[in-house]
Parts: structure tokens; C-alpha cells; sequence
């Protein structure tokens, strides 16, 4: 998708009176997909001039923000990434400090970081460096100084970059308009600058980013500022605007393909046989000739030709595909041809589906199932890791190899926390999970979330045991409120009861209630927890179904005898 928008942007940075300069600050305005993904970034930092190691800690602090931010996940979120490159930074500035075994040698720095991705301006920000918005004429301070008074008088900083093993970095968002500037400056300029000075220094500079950051500078040393001066000054010219039509053109520049037959040649894959069609999709397996390895290749159906969110989602599952790593997700495979048209390629699978493996072994053993999760739960994990919710997790889309391996396949449902942060015209926030595997929050309107994938887990792995769903049936806005869980040890009594609690814990209607990770649900499959053992005893018609409903037919022969025995005296 197009984000290209034009962003004008101006630093200045003098040492002023003093000796060196201990501020660092730098801008990255990156091309094409990465500016998409990841957005602009500018930073600025002021090492703290108590330590010989400042000018270190501010350059480290920017340098590294820069290049650490732009090599993370593109499926990340802003924050997220932002987070973890900083907390990084923290520890790193905090251990090399701890090495030199020198209180002199403290890396410490403050540090604020403007990332503007599609239409949102993320601030990150720790110590007193701020972060400024104008608009309309008026300048706002969008962060807060975290500085300590003593006496009355001197303050000190209470956070900072390098000063402590962790460190709370505040985070805020903010929606970009047309025409704002955000202004980033050191201590140095805005302690000895009037903020009306500022905004009319940047009216009057409103073309010249980069004059309107010096001459800010220069009038905080024209007032008597005695320690560095930096400024940042970024404006927005024009924010990404896309209708669908536009970005329809950009997604169809590959034609679909036309229908492939067995013998088939198409950009060096020869088509073997068809696997499997529907309305959406066309699965062939197919051979690819340079390397004479089967593979898989998937087309989109013709009957959506004109559908842009139809086609967003099919490039959608390639893009996922290629993202992930891992032995228990689908490989989709790198295209060194070039295309002639839409389509894309993944290994090929010798297996069958999850569904067909139930179908064919209806009573598996606890062991096998625990097995079956565990993998499952390893692939999912992938997407997790990377901010990625599966969404349409069903026994459908997993398939088991000839060597019992699980594979995580179909990724189109997928909903992904980086890409989500980008304005696009034609996707929907609506999940496309499968009813019988689709939690409730799905129903109710709520996101997805990693639990969402784990509820999908649960009841998988409660049919596997059972052959049944948890609640009896497909969950909707109208059965949620009255359904009831049912317990396993219903459809097979020597199921053991900490299983099944384990398996009501995996699917809980309310999702703050599901297992946080599914490496919690995996253990308590194999170790029983205690507080399962320790909890109130089930029914009896739970914890020993044989038992209730012979009771039950004891007492109805009884009835029966005695009702008999009542018509003929």
C-alpha cells in the first residue's frame, strides 16, 4: 500500500558554552514498504554531563533507537517494538557502566522518540527532553518531565536511559493532522525559550524545518541558556490519502491466472493435479522444474476478480507465510521467478488434515492428543511471537505429515498488530473464524487476541477426547449467556478430572479467565495442577457419570416395581 507522504523535517544541535557537546539526536525517513511498516522516527537525547560517558549514552541512545527499531518484526506494533528496542538499549547502557566498574564511566542519557506511522504520532519518552505539537497556532507539550525538586531549587532527574536495570519508558499516542509540528528539543532550549517564542519562531519558519530549528536554538543561547542547545522540528505536509479504486489498482498489477490443467507449464511449476477447489481458491500440487521438488501452489478464484479485500487478503496469507519460521507452520516458499500472475507457493505437505486424522482414529489416547496440542500450540506460538492472531484455527487447517508432525496451514484470517496500524480502505475488522472454533468475544464485536488462538486450542482438544464440543454445539450472540460447560468425564469417565478442568480453563467463555500462553494449557494437560485437585468436588453426574445413571435406572426399576405393585392391590 501507498504511504508515501511527505514529511518535512529540520534538526539543529550546538555545544553552546560549554566544552563538549553531550546531545545526540537523529531523523530516518525511510522508502516504500519499510516507510509503511515502520513510519519516520526522529529522536533526540542529552547524555547527563555528571559522567564522562554522556555524549556516549545520548549517541547510543539515537543510534541505536534508529537502527534496532527498523530491524524489528514488521508485524509488530509501534509500541511493541519501541519497547523492547528501549528496554534493550537500558540494559545494555546499564551492564557496560557495570563492566567499567566506574561512577564516572555511568552511560546515562535522557531520551524522547517521535515515530509517525500512517496517521499516528507515537511518543516515547523517559527524563526531560520534550516533545512539542503545533497546530492552528498553538504549541502543546505532549510529554512530562521526569524530574525530582530538591531544596526547592535544583532538581534532578528521577528516569533515565542507562541509570537503572529497568526503566519505565511513557508512551503515548496521538492522531496526525494535516499541517502539524512536532518539535523535539533538549533541556538546554526549552528551560531558556518561552514556548509563545517557539511557536512564533516556527509560524515564521513554517516552510524551513531546518531554519526554524536553528533559530529556536539560537535564541535559547541568546537568552543565557548555559548547556547544550538541540531541536527537532518535523512537519506533516500531507498525511497518506488512498480510496479504494487506488489502492484496488495497486493489488491487481498480477492478472489472475487462468484455469490450470495437469501438464500445465506456469513461471517453471508444472501442474501435477488439482488438491482441492472452492469458491475462493484453487490448491494444485504442482513440480517445480528446476528443482524437480513437489510443491503446492494456490490461485485465486476469478469469481472475486473485482473484490480488493478479497485480494488484499490473498496477499495477505503469502505475506504472513513469509514471515514465519517455524517446523509446525506451512513454509510458504520465496519466489525467485518472477510472476506472470497472481499465485503464490508453499511445501508441499504428504499428510492429511487434522479432520480426516479424527475421522480415521475416533478414540485417540490422552497421549496422543497431548501430543497433537503440544505441536499445534508450537505454531501458534510462531504467530504470537510476532504479533500475530491465527483467527481460524479448526482441526481444517492443520495437517499432520507422514511422520506424525503438525502443521499450522491457511493463514488469510490472520490479524496482525503492526499492519493493523496501517489505514487501509478495504480490510474489515470482522474475525473470520469458524463458528464451532470461534471464542466469544469474536460474537460480541471484541478483537482477537492470543487467548482467542488458545480457546480455538481447547476445544479442539476437547473434541479429540470426546468427539463433542465443549458447550454442546456452535456458540452465538444469543446462546452465549445460557450455555454451560460440559464436562468431559461425561462423554468418557476415565478422562482424568484435572484434565478436565484443564480443558474448561482452555475454554472459558470469558477470555481474562483462558490460560494467559498455551504452554500453561500444555503443562496442565500432563502434570495435574493442584489447585484442580484441591477445587470443589464435581456432580456426581460429572465425576462419575456410569455410576448417576445406573443409580438413575436403579431407582426407576424400583419406582416402576412399586407403581406395579400399587395396580394390582
Amino acid at each position: 500500500m501507498s504511504t508515501d507522504y511527505p514529511i518535512s523535517a529540520g534538526q539543529y544541535s550546538d555545544k553552546g558554552v560549554k566544552e563538549n557537546n553531550e546531545d545526540a539526536c537523529g531523523i530516518r525517513l525511510p522508502q516504500g514498504a519499510v516507510l509503511a511498516s515502520k513510519g519516520f522516527a526522529a529522536v533526540i537525547a542529552d547524555g547527563v554531563s555528571g559522567s564522562e560517558a554522556g555524549r556516549e549514552a545520548a549517541e547510543a541512545c539515537v543510534q541505536g533507537f534508529l537502527n534496532d527499531y527498523y530491524s524489528t518484526p514488521d508485524s509488530w506494533t509501534v509500541k511493541t517494538a519501541g519497547r523492547r528496542v528501549l528496554g534493550a538499549l537500558n540494559r545494555w547502557l546499564f551492564g557496560l557502566a557495570q563492566r567499567s566498574y566506574s561512577h564516572d564511566r555511568a552511560l546515562i542519557s535522557t531520551l524522547s522518540v517521535l515515530v509517525i506511522k500512517s496517521a499516528t504520532a507515537h511518543l516515547f519518552h523517559v527524563g526531560d527532553t520534550r516533545i512539542y505539537r503545533y497546530r492552528d497556532g498553538q504549541l502543546e507539550c505532549l510529554t512530562q518531565d521526569h524530574c525530582v525538586v530538591h531544596s526547592g531549587e535544583k532538581s534532578f532527574l528521577a528516569r533515565a536511559m542507562g541509570a537503572d536495570i529497568s526503566v519505565e519508558i511513557d508512551y503515548r499516542t496521538e492522531t496526525v493532522k494535516e499541517g502539524d509540528t512536532f518539535v523535539l528539543t533538549t533541556d538546554g532550549v526549552h528551560e531558556y525559550t518561552r514556548v509563545s517564542t517557539i511557536g512564533e519562531l516556527l509560524g515564521r519558519y513554517r516552510s524551513q524545518p531546518e531554519r526554524a530549528a536553528r533559530a529556536i536554538s539560537e535564541r535559547a543561547l541568546h537568552n543565557g541558556s548555559h548547556d547544550n542547545v538541540t531541536c527537532q522540528v518535523v512537519r506533516i505536509d500531507r498525511l497518506p490519502r488512498q480510496n479504494e479504486e487506488e489502492f484496488f489498482r495497486e493489488l491487481t498489477q498480477l492478472p489472475f491466472p487462468p484455469p490450470l490443467e495437469p501438464g500445465m507449464v506456469l513461471d517453471g511449476y508444472r501442474i501435477l493435479r488439482e488438491l482441492h477447489a472452492s469458491k475462493r481458491t484453487q490448491v494444485y500440487v504442482a513440480l517445480d522444474t528446476d528443482t524437480d521438488r513437489k510443491v503446492i501452489l494456490k490461485t485465486p478464484s476469478v469469481n472475486y476478480e473485482d473484490d480488493p479485500e478479497y485480494i488484499d487478503r490473498f496477499l495477505h496469507e503469502e505475506w504472513v507465510g513469509r514471515r514465519i519460521n517455524n517446523n509446525h507452520v506451512l513454509r510458504v516458499l520465496e519466489q525467485k521467478r518472477r510472476r506472470q500472475c497472481l499465485y503464490y507457493v508453499t511445501e508441499h505437505v504428504e499428510g492429511q488434515t487434522l479432520r480426516q486424522w479424527m475421522n480415521d482414529n475416533p478414540r485417540p489416547s490422552l497421549t496422543e492428543v497431548r501430543n497433537i496440542v503440544d505441536q499445534l500450540a508450537k505454531g501458534l506460538r510462531a504467530f504470537h511471537r510476532l504479533e500475530m492472531v491465527h483467527q481460524d484455527v479448526k482441526p481444517e487447517n492443520v495437517m499432520i505429515d507422514a511422520h506424525g508432525t503438525i502443521k499450522v496451514i491457511d493463514f488469510g484470517s490472520a490479524k496482525i498488530a503492526g499492519i493493523d496500524e496501517i489505514q487501509n480502505p478495504t480490510v474489515s475488522d470482522v474475525a473470520m473464524a469458524t463458528i464451532n472454533y470461534a471464542p466469544p468475544e469474536y460474537f460480541l464485536g471484541h478483537p482477537g487476541s492470543n487467548r482467542s488462538d488458545g480457546y480455538a486450542v481447547g476445544v479442539i482438544a476437547y473434541e479429540l477426547l470426546t468427539g463433542k464440543l465443549p458447550y454442546g454445539g456452535p456458540l452465538s450472540p444469543r446462546t452465549i449467556k445460557r450455555v454451560r460447560y460440559t464436562s468431559a468425564r461425561q462423554y468418557d469417565p476415565y478422562i482424568p478430572v484435572w484434565v478436565d478442568r484443564a480443558l474448561q480453563k482452555a475454554v472459558e467463555l470469558n477470555s481474562r479467565h483462558r490460560y494467559e500462553t498455551s504452554s500453561e494449557f500444555i503443562y496442565d494437560l500432563s502434570h495435574p495442577n493442584e489447585k484442580f485437585l484441591k477445587s470443589e468436588p464435581l456432580p456426581l453426574i460429572e465425576r462419575e457419570p456410569v455410576r448417576f445413571w445406573q443409580g438413575i435406572s436403579v431407582i426407576l426399576l424400583l419406582s416402576n416395581l412399586v407403581l406395579l405393585y400399587v395396580l394390582n392391590h
